[in-house]
């Protein structure tokens, strides 16, 4: 019986997990990935006064809010403020909160947390903790009818992109005299290297060996991009260069003409996997 030989060979680059929904996030050497994606990217999220959660899409100054993970607490730094300690494992009472379209189970972190994002974003917040006992899932419209849970991302466990990727915009940015951009700008869980610009949005299930077994990743939707990237993480000052210059390339059929940028991805098999920088990844192109 013969196999059809896998098309990319490729490698995790970089890993990044993104503890508090739209602050900044850690790169790490390693991750744990469960169904819901990298453990506990997206597990915390800081909502308003009505329980709806707010991004940097109105308050780019959370580009500023640097997370640390630790063995039992996140340590969360701002510029001008102490450092907020917070056990990892530790929540106060349940409460109802709502991302997008979902009102989902959560659990808020206190008053000393509430108080701090209040005062670093000037305006009332609080911070919450996704429910693990509550199921959200990733639309089965894109999934393929896969049960593919997650928290408080916004859609899917996973998103991937790619060095490459990053690469060509680099080069048009410079080519129309603008400065060279980083991956931060685009929030991925996880970037591939040895790849050309843009075969994530062409390969079908990612393989990943991980020593101990195999992890299964399966790229779904394109990633709609929003005014996030013209933000810079470092300063959280924005500007419309790389909106406009995606807006010049990456117009996009398969959502009615908007401007993408890697993949929202869901987990077929491998929760409990560790997942390293540097691990070999193959895939095979897919031809709709």
């Amino acid at each position: 019986m013969s196999t059809v030989p896998q098309d990319v060979s490729a490698t995790i680059a970089a890993l990044v997990v993104y503890p508090v929904k739209s602050c900044a996030g850690v790169p790490v050497h390693e991750a744990v990935l469960t169904d819901a994606g990298l453990d506990l990217d997206r597990a915390w999220m800081v909502v308003d006064a009505d329980g709806n959660f707010v991004s940097q899409r109105e308050l780019p100054r959370m580009a500023l809010i640097r997370p640390q993970l630790k063995t039992f607490e996140i340590i969360l730094r701002a510029p001008g403020m102490l450092a907020l300690h917070l056990a990892i494992d530790a929540v106060e009472q349940p409460v109802r909160v709502r991302v997008w379209d979902d009102e989902v189970a959560a659990y808020d972190m206190g008053a000393v947390a509430a108080q701090w994002f209040t005062d670093f974003l000037g305006q009332p917040l609080r911070l919450v903790r996704f429910d693990p006992e509550h199921r959200r899932l990733s639309s089965l419209k894109w999934t393929g009818g896969v049960e593919a849970p997650n928290q408080f991302s916004d859609g899917f466990p996973v998103l991937v992109a790619s060095e490459a990727s990053l690469a060509d915009l680099n080069a048009r940015l410079a080519a129309a005299g603008h400065a060279a951009v980083d991956m931060a700008r685009f929030r991925p869980n996880l970037v591939l290297g040895g790849v050309e610009a843009h075969d994530e949005d062409r390969l079908d299930v990612l393989r990943i060996a991980t020593g101990t077994g195999i992890a299964e990743l399966k790229p779904v939707k394109p990633c709609a991009r929003c005014p996030i990237p013209n933000i810079d993480p470092a300063t959280a000052a924005s500007s419309p260069a790389v909106g406009d210059t995606l807006q010049g390339y990456r117009q996009d059929a398969r959502l009615d003409g908007a401007v993408t940028f890697g993949m929202n991805a869901i987990v077929l098999q491998g929760d409990g996997q560790v997942l390293r920088v540097g691990q070999a990844v193959s895939a095979a192109f897919h031809f709709d």
